[in-house]
């Protein structure tokens, strides 16, 4: 599962996997206030382990950042990039087609 998130807090006491880096930050943001630690580790999927004879060992994660939400201005910073993402996730529309448009001969319907 290529491209899991894992968000490690309470001083790595509590793990969690998530699918994307908006899940971690709607995660973050819900869980962050009523957490023992304001501090989150999120990790990001790499390649797997190579074992030393070239079989794969398993999965592997990598420190991506560290959310503090107890520095000022962190917990906006975060529903910032939320709604960038939730921006960027939206499917883009489909171009409308209007009665009289070239493609249909200029007549409504599309009939010539």
């Amino acid at each position: 599962m290529a491209g899991q998130w894992q968000v490690r807090f309470d001083g790595g006491h509590q793990q969690r996997y998530l699918a994307d880096r908006q899940a971690v930050l709607r995660y973050v943001l819900a869980v962050g206030p009523h957490a023992a630690s304001q501090r989150f580790e999120v990790f990001r999927e790499a390649e797997p382990v190579a074992l030393a004879d070239g079989s794969a060992g398993g999965r592997r994660f990598v420190l991506a950042e560290v959310i503090d939400l107890g520095r000022a201005g962190e917990a906006e910073r975060l529903r910032e990039q939320l709604a960038e993402l939730a921006e960027q996730a939206k499917p883009a529309a489909a171009p409308v087609r209007r009665a009289g448009s070239p493609r249909s001969g200029g007549i409504p319907g599309g009939r010539t």
